[in-house]
């Protein structure tokens, strides 16, 4: 924000915080951080801050104005930071977050009237200062809310206890649990801001409310007493209010994460309190969420986010630029990836050989641009242009000029070293050729190619448009150039990339399919799938085991199965017949044939409804090497050690450089509980010694539950993935 052209005398000058009297005697507060691109609340900025107040209470003022010096006012607390926080003991957490409270209770306690001009975005801390202040003016542009929830934890700055005070109470109970943003049109409807105004117009406007505020001091004063006041004087008229809210909560979509019920639950009380036993209860809730297991792994998965997409940023600085790309073979994925592209206004060349593959792919292309349109995402007109900006082509030619390739013809090693070299030789000196395959070794298929350091593998995950990781695999003659160029392409494309080295099914796949081989052995003992799949999506995953491989398809698992077992023999070959070859035999390939281990039939939203079928289950009884009755702690205890071992040798191995790209390649690509913070996260919370404890009970089962030697070596040193 533009600082005012008036003169003025420097008061205080920080690293964060500067401050300054101006001839009217109002004293501007400006939020500067100077090592950073944008405001946070950290420590040094909250230090600043109990400076500032100190100052301003000794010296007076006509009136206060807070502003920022950035785009955006302040996007929140400093997360990094604030996690070792939250290691502290339980007493020593509480009386930080009380000490830092406190502070706000100054602010909103100063003797002249205060102004927050909000340009950008104001979030959590950010927003809980803004309504610490007596008025809060906002640009249009501005961009208010409580993401806390959404972290496992809650508002810790005074946000539960202001927000209903001065917003439409309803409102505000929904933005504390929901965890959503608003823009300033929103904020304004529903009390949380006063006005808005042009940028150029917000510092006069803030001088005219606190000459107004100071021209009726009674004003001034009742607005005061509503904000410390209790927001109702009876427990009916919470209960009307947050009976449907907690009741809406027991169909979210994150019912593993207490902290929305929790803020709930709280404000039941609060609301019927004074501010400052409010503030006291908020103290204690945000100390207990901050410090539970669920909050730990969401907050970690927050800056496991942010230093992967850091490490993409710098990797892809080394990228050559691509201003067109090329798909080789169209059809779903190829549409998919087609799609991915003109939506990211990147022009792109879908080449195949039949014209039923192109009208696939163009359909593929056409029905995800229709739905962005039928949303209200995108208009018409703009659907259109981005959409032609798919070439579809049965010529070579078109594909020659093109800065980068993706191959992703069928899922054979021969035919993709055909049309692999094929294309190389037709690409310019400094195109990138790239496939798209889930388990076929990226340095075998390099075999074929005149120039392997140009090529690396580009692993999208399907649906393409909805799923965000792409692996990078790097092959054992792969450049950095090669490599980086793939980064910066995915980044291009809105996607997350993870860098990972060649191995029969890279990394997701690698985990995925013992994790079905620990399931194929449970159907195999007795248990049943239904069972299975019910206690796995109680566990968190998104579905159970036996529906998502419906959802991939029989044969795509059948095909990947039979590789991870050619890599992996001593763990991934199967020594009975699984339910899923049975089913790949009889031609049930799942979702879409309409029928697998369930049946599927078109609901009313046109989307596949699943149907227990009790033949079907009976089959599958019929493969039973027994009939064990198996405890839900069982079923999660054989899949999990099963996935979390075989994540342990993916680090162990090489394949992947870091837990946190571990992690996030479980999350982002399979659907792996947030909550829970992904595989290495999952044995960190549990205790390695546990872990291995665990696994031991089921080492009679094979070499898929053997611990390694180096988790064993951490499980005796108390180490942890995440220090």
């Amino acid at each position: 924000m533009t600082e005012p052209k008036v003169e003025s005398t420097q008061m205080f000058a920080g690293q964060a915080i500067t401050l300054n009297k101006l001839e009217s005697g109002i004293v501007q507060l400006i939020f500067d951080a100077q090592d950073a691109p944008v405001n946070k609340f950290d420590q040094r900025t909250l230090t600043e801050l109990g400076k500032v107040i100190s100052l301003l209470c000794e010296k007076g003022a006509r009136g206060l104005i807070c502003s920022s010096a950035k785009p955006a006012f302040i996007v929140g607390a400093d997360i990094s930071e604030f996690t070792a926080l939250f290691e502290l003991p339980r007493a020593e957490l509480l009386q930080w977050v009380r000490a830092s409270n406190a502070l706000f209770t100054r602010l909103e306690s100063l003797s002249f009237p205060t102004v927050s001009l909000i340009n950008g975005h104001a979030l959590g801390g950010g927003l809980e200062f803004c309504l610490a202040t007596d008025y809060r003016i906002a640009s249009g542009d501005a961009v208010l809310g409580f993401p806390e929830v959404s972290l496992g934890i809650c508002p810790g700055f005074g946000g539960t206890v202001r927000a209903p005070r001065i917003m439409e109470p309803e409102a505000a109970l929904q933005w504390l649990s929901g965890g959503q943003s608003f823009d300033a049109n929103q904020a304004l409807l529903l009390g949380a801001i006063d006005t808005i105004s042009d940028p150029e117009f917000l510092f006069a406007a803030a001088v005219e409310q606190i000459e107004m505020a100071l021209e009726a001091p009674q004003s001034l004063a009742d607005l005061r007493m509503s904000k410390s006041a209790p927001v109702f004087d009876q427990a009916d008229n919470c209960s009307i209010l947050l009976e449907p809210l907690l009741a809406g909560l027991k169909k979210s979509k994150d019912p593993h994460n207490p902290a929305p019920a929790r803020v709930l639950q709280t404000l039941q009380s609060s609301l019927l309190q004074s501010r400052d036993e409010a503030l006291l209860a908020e103290a204690e809730m945000f100390a207990s969420l901050a410090q539970s297991d669920v909050a730990k792994s969401l907050v970690g998965l927050f800056t496991n986010d942010q230093w992967l997409r850091a490490k993409s940023r710098k990797l892809g600085k080394q990228a050559q630029p691509v201003a067109s790309a090329g798909i080789l073979g169209a059809g779903i994925m190829g549409g998919g990836i087609a799609y991915q592209c003109a939506l990211k206004h990147v022009p792109v060349v879908m080449k195949d050989i039949a014209q039923a593959g192109l009208d696939a792919g163009s359909g593929e292309a056409q029905q995800l641009f229709d739905k962005l349109v039928a949303k209200g995402r995108l208009s018409a007109d703009a659907a259109a242009q981005q959409l032609a900006l798919i070439k579809p082509s049965l010529s070579n030619d078109d594909i020659a000029p093109v800065d980068i390739v993706v191959e992703a013809v069928v899922e054979n090693p021969k035919v993709k070293k055909a049309v692999l070299a094929e294309v190389e030789a037709l690409l310019g000196e400094s195109a990138i050729l790239t496939s798209n395959t889930s388990t076929i070794s990226i340095t075998d298929l390099a075999s074929a190619l005149q120039h392997p350091e140009r090529f690396c593998g580009m692993h999208f995950f399907n649906p393409v448009p909805l799923m965000p990781l792409v692996e990078v695999i790097r092959a054992e003659k792969s450049s950095d150039v090669a490599v980086s160029t793939t980064v910066a392409f995915a980044l291009q494309l809105g996607k997350v990339p993870i860098v990972v080295n060649d191995c029969p099914g890279f990394l997701v796949n690698r985990i995925l399919f013992p994790y079905f081989g620990a399931f194929s052995a449970l159907i195999r003992d007795g248990a049943d799938y239904r069972k299975v799949d019910a206690v796995m999506e109680a566990f968190g995953w998104p579905m159970g085991p036996a529906y998502l491989l419906d959802v991939v398809g029989m044969d795509t698992a059948v095909h990947a199965q039979e590789v991870m077992a050619q890599g992996f023999p001593e763990r991934m070959r199967y020594d009975f017949k699984s339910a899923m070859d049975m089913f790949f035999e009889a031609g049930e390939l799942g979702q879409k044939t309409g029928s697998g281990f369930y049946r599927y039939e078109r609901g009313a939203n046109g989307r596949p409804q699943k149907l227990v079928d009790e033949a079907t289950v009976q089959r599958v009884q019929a493969l039973q090497h027994s009939t064990q009755t198996f405890s839900d702690e069982d079923i999660i205890a054989r899949l999990m050690v099963a996935m979390c071992l075989e994540t342990v040798r993916c680090l162990e191995d090489g394949i992947v450089a870091s837990p946190i790209e571990a992690d996030m390649g479980l999350i982002l690509g399979l659907g792996f509980p947030k909550f829970r913070g992904g595989a290495l996260r999952y044995i960190d919370t549990m205790g390695a010694e546990v872990f291995c404890a665990l696994a031991d009970r089921y080492a009679a089962l094979g070499p898929l539950y053997e611990v390694t030697p180096g988790l064993r070596e951490m499980a005796k040193n108390g180490a942890k993935f995440y220090s």
